[in-house]
């Protein structure tokens, strides 16, 4: 053991730039996952992030006018009360939009606890009496912005101060009113007000409990409703659900490109001792010994870069700037952080130890003999030096005048055998990474840019109110000349065989002007009974296009012929479209209730709908129609931050590339000095191998990763409901730039280690080669 331990600590003297590499190897592996960590908790839950920086209530309680909310105050558990706040409920318009508004009195500074986090604009001002604060979820259904101007029905208006998230349950039309807050004067005290109140708890397991002792506490009858956080976290997580699971793949790709990297990095060290093991096992060291050796000095190294790695990311990662600082600072404060700062370093730390003992168990049977055997065949070698080595290719190559150094180097990059494809493979697999997350940036942004193709032909939704006609509300939308085509139609609940709950039937357009639906398999539905059904539907029924279907609408019986597949990203995908004529050859009652608008190319939706709501004197309520992209806004500074942690890991295996291509070239340093290679060329040798391991990596990541992130986002599509056919290909100069920075990258950091190592004295090259 002492000799062990004296052989230890010689090995770390003479090798301190390999010791310092591995830690902070393992440091920057480490930093990665966390940081991985923090962006998926960051990106993946939303609601999350806003619950935990608003200092948000785990329970809101509505009451009557005459109730006292202040005395849950009192009750066991509760830590904090959010209000109470006045409420008034009404109605407000704006730019032809209309919603239900839930005014809630606060103050001039914003709460303590509930506190509503701000996305643009600024709070409320005690010098602007009719400002107001939009939730986040309202202000997008009106339209509504910082500075424009919302009516209330007696025609008193409200200025827009700001608008912001909130972690309470969000707006929904004719289901839950929008949040407004507004000074306690700009909230009458009226008939049918009440109070509303937030009960932050100390233990948010106890939330059941805690609503009844306060619903006891208030009465029965003096509670109008009550939500919870987990009612609310569960609404909002629905619409994140293909986020999350596109996230948790790239934190598993992240792993495993991590894993490969730790393992090049230990693989590469101890290759590079083979001369000190020999030599170790020849004065008597046993096979164990070697092992114990290498294991306690790699999980000392290891130790410390997760230590470092660790305390770095919780101190200073909040301090990072972008999306990664806040990622992190969100992430400190979520539930389970503290567990995955230990465990994300302790699994690191065990793999390491796992990787060393593979490693040094393969090289602790290395036979006790001299080392002169091995370099006969090696670079430094007559043999290699004449050529005879080489192949046919590089010899041809060095025939047609080309450099020796570029030959030599190509031939230093793929003709070490098995090592060479392993390098490759370590290398390409943070970079394929980088092009599945390019990809699905790719998709998100073709929502935004071509909504057509992605089921959102229409930009614009025009609901008529009772006093107008079919026909008055078609020439309304007419008369707009960017208004290429209103498609009427309905949408309605449908009962299917075997399911206790509902489908979305769905009619748009008529025959003659048939809604452009997205097809991505079969055909469009033209004839009598005909429709196109999403993939959330297919999989719901468990039928295939071509089949016929059966659903029940207000106890009429609809057959209907499904000719397609349409992309849904709507209701989960379990969706049925037809069109109009078709539902009102079962039910000829049936009346549009909303028109779907398409505009001409270029046209500003918001232009737009201002000049209908204007022309139509307030009878049309118009809405922007909402894509995936909105929802999935979050993973596009998510990308960039992915972007990053890969290219840490890429970065950490190229590092060792470069580390175990300098010392595998050691021997044949002589070599090449011999047959006159001056030292620039020599350099030129070791950094031409590295830009060919580079491109090749760069090469095979670009080609697999682009069929790879078709499959992924397709596949997570069909799972979501949505169905295949959304994945879309970046341009190909992405890929092009991502090539050339991976092969100049490496260029560069080889540059300075190869022209040291070329520079290296006659004496230390013989030690070098044995």
């Amino acid at each position: 053991m002492r000799a062990t331990l004296r052989w230890a600590h010689a090995d770390l003297r003479t090798h301190r730039g390999e010791a310092l590499f591995m830690v902070a190897a393992t440091a920057g592996i480490v930093a990665s996952l966390l940081l991985a960590t923090a962006l998926f908790g960051y990106a993946a839950n939303p609601w999350q992030r806003v619950f935990t920086q608003s200092h948000g209530a785990h329970v809101w309680i509505h009451t009557g006018s005459a109730a006292d909310p202040r005395s849950l105050a009192a009750l066991d558990g509760v830590e904090q009360l959010a209000g109470p706040y006045r409420t008034a409920v009404g109605t407000v318009t704006s730019r032809g939009a209309r919603a239900d508004v839930d005014r809630r009195a606060a103050g001039a500074a914003p709460p303590a606890a509930g506190r509503p986090l701000l996305t643009s604009g600024r709070w409320l001002d005690d010098a602007d009496p009719e400002g107001v604060v939009l939730e986040s979820g309202l202000a997008q259904a009106l339209w509504a912005e910082p500075g424009d101007r919302l009516t209330l029905p007696a025609g008193r208006t409200l200025t827009v101060l700001g608008v912001a998230d909130s972690a309470e349950p969000r707006y929904r039309p004719g289901e839950r009113p929008g949040t407004v807050w507004a000074l306690p004067r700009a909230v009458p005290d009226e008939r049918g007000g009440g109070h509303v109140v937030g009960l932050r708890l100390t233990d948010p397991e106890d939330t059941d409990y805690a609503v009844q002792r306060a619903v006891t506490a208030l009465g029965a009858g003096a509670v109008t409703d009550v939500s919870t956080w987990q009612q609310a976290r569960a609404e909002a997580q629905g619409d994140t659900r293909l986020l999350g699971q596109v996230l948790g793949l790239f934190g598993l790709g992240a792993l495993i490109a991590a894993a490969l990297a730790v393992f090049g990095a230990i693989s590469t060290r101890v290759r590079g001792h083979l001369r000190d093991i020999s030599v170790l096992k020849a004065i008597g060291f046993t096979p164990g010994q070697v092992v114990r050796a290498f294991l306690g000095q790699h999980l000392a190294f290891a130790v410390l870069g997760a230590t470092l790695a660790t305390a770095a990311v919780q101190v200073l990662g909040d301090r990072l700037p972008g999306r990664l600082g806040e990622a992190v600072g969100v992430w400190q404060g979520l539930q389970g952080h503290t567990v995955a700062l230990l465990a994300v370093p302790a699994a690191v730390v065990l793999f390491i130890g796992a990787a060393t003992c593979l490693a040094a168990w393969r090289a602790g049977r290395v036979e006790p003999v001299p080392v002169v055997p091995a370099v006969a065949t090696g670079w430094g070698s007559p043999r290699a030096t004449t050529g005879a080595g080489l192949s046919r290719a590089a010899r041809s190559a060095l025939g047609m005048r080309v450099p020796a150094s570029l030959v030599l180097g190509w031939h230093r990059a793929f003709g070490r055998g098995r090592r060479a494809p392993a390098t490759i493979v370590r290398l390409a697999l943070p970079l394929l990474l980088v092009t599945v997350a390019v990809g699905a940036w790719s998709t998100i942004q073709r929502f935004d840019t071509h909504p057509e193709d992605l089921g959102h032909a229409a930009a614009l939704t025009a609901r008529p109110d009772a006093t107008l006609t079919d026909r008055e509300a078609a020439a309304l939308l007419d008369a707009n000349d960017q208004v290429t085509a209103a498609h009427p139609g309905l949408e309605v609940a449908a009962l299917v065989p075997g399911q206790t709950g509902t489908i979305a039937l769905r009619g748009l357009g008529t025959r003659d002007e048939p809604y452009p639906y997205s097809i991505a398999e079969g055909r469009p539905a033209h004839g009598p009974d005909e429709a196109v059904a999403g993939q959330g539907l297919l999989d719901l029924l468990d039928v295939r296009v071509g089949d016929w279907v059966r659903v029940t609408v207000g106890g009429h019986p609809q057959v209907l012929h499904l000719v397609g597949r349409s992309i849904e990203p709507e209701n989960g995908g379990r969706v049925i479209s037809t069109s109009l004529d078709t539902l009102r050859e079962n039910d000829p009652a049936l009346r549009p209730t909303l028109y779907q608008l398409r505009l001409e190319q270029g046209a500003d939706p918001r232009s737009v709908r201002a000049e209908l709501a204007a022309t139509s004197g307030g009878h049309l309520d118009i809405h922007e129609v909402t894509t995936p992209a909105d929802r999935l806004s979050a993973l596009r500074g998510v990308v960039v931050g992915l972007i990053a942690v890969f290219a840490l890991i890429g970065l950490t295996e190229l590092s060792t590339a470069i580390g175990g291509g300098i010392r595998d070239g050691e021997r044949d340093l002589l070599a090449l000095k011999a047959i006159g290679l001056s030292p620039r060329q020599i350099t030129a040798v070791t950094v031409t191998a590295i830009g060919c391991t580079a491109l090749a990596a760069a090469l095979a990541a670009t080609a697999l990763g682009i069929p790879l992130a078709h499959w992924l986002i397709d596949r997570e599509a069909h799972t979501t409901g949505i169905g295949s056919g959304i994945a879309h290909t970046p341009p190909v100069r992405y890929f092009v730039a991502m090539c050339a920075t991976a092969v100049l990258g490496a260029v560069a950091l080889a540059a300075v280690p190869a022209a040291r190592a070329a520079r290296r004295r006659l004496a230390d090259t013989l030690s070098a080669a044995g």
